[in-house]
């Protein structure tokens, strides 16, 4: 049993709602320092292969977190990597000086990783060589468990008592070499996340959903990854200002050639050139760099050269042939939007009033938030082209063709057959 696990057992499990069952809430004990101190940042191969034995050699699960800088580099890569293992300790690893974790990834591979919320981490963690088989997600387990709050911090001191140091999340973790308090902050990171595991896992057994959890923890390590996002400019905030479409031109030359910049100086989009400018622009149209240089955005600091650059984009959009432009929205790949739904459709439009309100209801009585119980779209699509016969093993049916668990389907199922048979609908 490790120190957490001696602290945590002296009390009674918190409740998901936050507060200790005599609702008699104790100080949180504030964690200062990793157990066996702020290990080595591991950088370099030889370092490294001492690290992928000691992880092969420990035991147990392996808690797994990923640091990016996320508003300060391109992209989302780890720029730190942290883990610990029964056995092994805590380590550190820099993924710039080792780009290639394979070794480590195949090292642990037969353990069950343990990681908070896991589907941000694991895009960065697939591109240097990590991908788990299993998985255990201490924030999706903290929703399914019906928590209120489900940042790492909060979990960790409503189930076990202890206080984390949040103030470095969102800091330039691309910086070298990285400070004390942020390794030590990042150690902290995994130094309890096993036994916010084994505490979780206590209390989905408790309530009945350890099966639940682990179907969907199941779900997330097979999915492969994401295809990449279609026509990325339209999601350009303030873009729900910009309607006509040769306006929509210039957000898209705007967006692509910001995009480049920033992949070729390995810097933040919005570093290169906000959002907001680029929507002035599609709005106003200038017609010269000068005009540009007048708007929001575009202001003194910026050089002739680059006034010129995002001018050039301008120009190009507007010399767009018209049957070449943009089109308003995107294809729809399934139902429309629900506001629409009432004019298009409106016995569809009550079939998903009907159904909403029963998954509102279910997820209350499960003590969990709707979305996880269901996706929304899945009720989206199942009530614009409901089975003809509703039966429960045909509604059944289509929850699983769009990728709905075993578990959600026994749970829904029968509150959906329910809405999709009653007379308003």
């Amino acid at each position: 049993m490790t120190d957490a696990q001696d602290t945590a057992a002296e009390a009674t499990l918190r409740t998901p709602g936050g507060g200790p069952p005599d609702d008699v809430e104790p100080a949180p004990i504030p964690l200062l320092e990793p157990r066996e101190g702020i290990p080595p940042v591991v950088a370099d191969p030889d370092a490294l292969a001492d690290v992928v034995a000691a992880f092969a050699a420990g035991t147990g699960p392996v808690a797994v977190d990923a640091e990016r800088a996320s508003g300060y580099r391109y992209g989302q890569r780890a720029y730190l990597v942290q883990l610990r293992r029964e056995g092994a300790g805590s380590a550190l690893i820099d993924p710039v000086g080792c780009p290639d974790l394979s070794a480590l990834g195949e090292a642990v591979a037969d353990a069950e990783w343990v990681l908070h919320a896991a589907t941000q981490d694991l895009p960065c963690l697939r591109e240097i060589g990590m991908v788990p088989t299993r998985l255990f997600d201490t924030e999706l387990a903290g929703r399914l468990a019906g928590f209120a709050r489900v940042g790492l911090g909060a979990m960790v001191e409503n189930v076990l008592g202890y206080a984390l140091e949040k103030g470095h999340s969102a800091v330039d973790w691309s910086t070298r070499p990285l400070p004390e308090p942020w390794l030590r902050y990042a150690a902290l990171d995994v130094e309890l996340l096993v036994d916010l595991r084994d505490a979780l896992e206590t209390e989905l057994d408790r309530q009945g959903k350890l099966e639940w959890a682990r179907q969907e923890f199941a779900a997330i390590a097979a999915a492969p990854p994401p295809p990449p996002r279609k026509d990325p400019w339209r999601r350009t905030s303030g873009m729900h200002k910009v309607r006509r479409r040769r306006q929509m031109a210039v957000v898209r030359e705007l967006w692509n050639v910001r995009d480049h910049v920033a992949q070729r100086r390995d810097v933040s989009p919005g570093k290169v050139l906000g959002d907001g400018a680029i929507v002035e622009a599609a709005l106003n149209m200038p017609p010269n760099a000068h005009a540009l240089a007048a708007l929001p955005g575009f202001g003194h600091r910026m050089s002739r050269k680059q006034l010129e650059q995002w001018q050039s984009a301008v120009d190009r959009a507007r010399a767009i042939p018209e049957a070449e432009l943009p089109q308003p929205g995107q294809p729809l790949t399934g139902p429309p939007p629900p506001r629409a739904w009432a004019d298009k459709d409106p016995v569809a439009a009550a079939r998903l009033a009907a159904a909403r309100s029963a998954v509102s209801g279910l997820a209350e009585r499960l003590t969990m938030p709707q979305e996880n119980l269901i996706t929304p779209d899945t009720v989206r699509r199942l009530c614009w082209e409901p089975p003809r016969d509703p039966t429960p093993e045909a509604v059944a049916e289509v929850l699983a063709a769009h990728g709905a668990r075993p578990w959600q389907v026994e749970q829904v199922t029968p509150v959906l057959v329910t809405a999709l048979r009653t007379p308003t609908a």
